[in-house]
């Protein structure tokens, strides 16, 4: 996740004065527009994130066939590449474009902050009159938890609503080195698998970089230190850097480091550890049903994992990969329409995230795919960034009951005791700011191991008050504790 610097909050703020007139505007005309038709053609502006691909043109010719035929849209897809997508589309919203629908998330293009800030239309309404198919799709985790206030502001995409974190495994080593996986429950649980892997494999890391694994609810970003339990006291904002909990996993990261189970440059490294590159042999991910054979398939060797936890439906869960139809945009009911056409019907679905048949992929008899050689170059797209998961074709390799398998942890996982608190950082936007920054100096490091825990939390957290923490703790209580007592 990126994390929320002085600049980026202030061109926020000048968005939210900006957009203000335009979004209450807009709001006040979808609610009187309650017999839109299509009689209009109608072309819709669709910021993606992801890597922009050789083939996407090839295939939105396809896709506004499709689309022109069913609902008189056209869809001008433009993708934003990974590193530059949460700026660029600050940039957009503070500028005030018109622009009809973009992905949005808790982690990009920040949606509480954007659906707060006025930059995001209000969709309850909407999705009643133009998205009830999809409506009906969608696990009601997401269309809950994903509600601020009452209100929606983006269409969550249908998958795993449950968050599991989870240790991956390289198999090969695993197999080669006869070791035993099913005793690894914790961080603690790794230590005798990394000391083989350190002594008998000079050319792999035993730890790919990762943040360790710290069991709250996180409020903001990840890193940041506001958080509540999941269990003892529910009901009381922490900072997570002064729980024993805390300091016990950083300790433990921090021995690792200086066995030379992590890389020296871990806390500055930018290296992403490709999966295709076996030069790792634990890492840490967040879990979906049978991600294994994903992984796998990305990698060319087998991947295995341990689970940390069982899978908690956060706000970051429900609100990981969503669509936003923007305050800016001048036909919200459409874009509905095409919202709710992406995210129930198959034809659609598919096409827009595997391509073109018989040139991207071929189907296989049974009804499963698998992809041709242009759709790995040309057409490689962020499938969970795009819509309903549940709806697209099987690989030839998938499990039979993978959907079955996701509606099952689904309905396993553990709603978090605080799930849909969207905290409103206006009132300590200055405060957050600087503690975001004081964040950015010591979160990394502590967090990947790289510095000794016992002497660096205490610094982080003297730090953490000089930047305005206890006024943040405590508005940040003031809120939930209202928004308990109306739940």
């Amino acid at each position: 996740m990126r994390k929320i610097g002085l600049l980026a909050i202030m061109m926020m703020l000048i968005a939210s004065v900006l957009l203000a007139c335009s979004n209450e505007k807009s709001s006040n005309s979808s609610k009187s527009n309650d017999k839109a038709t299509t009689d209009d053609h109608v072309t819709l502006v669709w910021y993606l994130i992801g890597t922009p691909q050789q083939d996407v043109n090839v295939v939105m010719e396809k896709v506004n066939e499709y689309t022109k035929e069913k609902i008189n849209t056209t869809i001008d897809l433009r993708l934003l590449d990974w590193g530059e997508f949460n700026d660029r589309m600050q940039v957009i919203t503070t500028s005030g474009e018109e622009y009809d629908i973009a992905f949005t998330s808790s982690w990009a293009n920040n949606y509480s902050l954007n659906a707060r800030r006025g930059a995001f239309r209000e969709l309850n309404d909407l999705m009643d009159q133009y998205g009830k198919e999809m409506k009906e799709l969608i696990d009601p985790a997401f269309l809950e938890g994903a509600q601020i206030d009452g209100k929606l502001f983006a269409v969550p995409t249908n998958k795993e609503v449950g968050q599991q974190a989870v240790l991956s495994f390289n198999n090969e080593l695993v197999k080669k080195h006869g070791l035993d996986l099913s005793k690894v429950n914790t961080l603690e649980d790794l230590e005798p698998l990394l000391a083989v892997i350190k002594e008998k494999e000079a050319n792999v890391s035993p730890i790919a970089t990762f943040d360790a694994f710290l069991p709250f609810d996180s409020i903001l970003q990840e890193e940041m230190p506001f958080a509540f339990r999941l269990d003892g006291n529910t009901d009381e904002v922490i900072n997570k850097y002064e729980e024993e909990l805390t300091m016990k996993t950083l300790k433990t990261m921090h021995s690792y480091y200086k066995k030379g189970y992590i890389r020296p440059d871990a806390a500055t490294s930018t290296d992403s550890w490709p999966l295709e590159t076996a030069n790792w042999f634990v890492r840490k991910e967040l879990y979906q049903p049978y991600a294994e054979s994903i992984w796998s398939r990305s990698a060319g060797y087998e991947i295995v994992t341990r689970a940390l936890h069982e899978p908690y439906v956060f706000n970051n869960s429900v609100t990981g990969s969503m669509q936003a139809i923007s305050a800016t945009s001048k036909n919200p009911e459409r874009a509905m329409m095409f919202l709710n056409l992406l995210n129930s019907d198959p034809y659609l679905r598919n096409l827009v995230d595997k391509g073109i048949e018989d040139v991207h992929y071929e189907e296989n008899e049974d009804g499963t795919i698998k992809d041709l050689p242009a759709r790995v170059e040309q057409y490689n797209m962020p499938s969970f960034a795009i819509g309903n998961q549940l709806i697209l074709k099987l690989y030839e390799d998938d499990p039979a009951d993978k959907w079955d398998a996701f509606e099952e942890f689904n309905e396993s996982s553990i709603q978090s005791p605080v799930l849909g608190f969207y905290f409103d950082s206006n009132p300590v936007r200055t405060e957050i700011a600087a503690i975001s920054n004081v964040t950015s100096e010591f979160g990394p490091a502590l967090l990947k191991g790289a510095v000794d825990p016992e002497e660096y939390i205490p610094a982080f957290n003297k730090k953490l008050k000089e930047a305005g923490m206890d006024k943040v703790m405590e508005e940040m209580q003031k809120q939930y504790d209202e928004w308990k007592a109306n739940q």
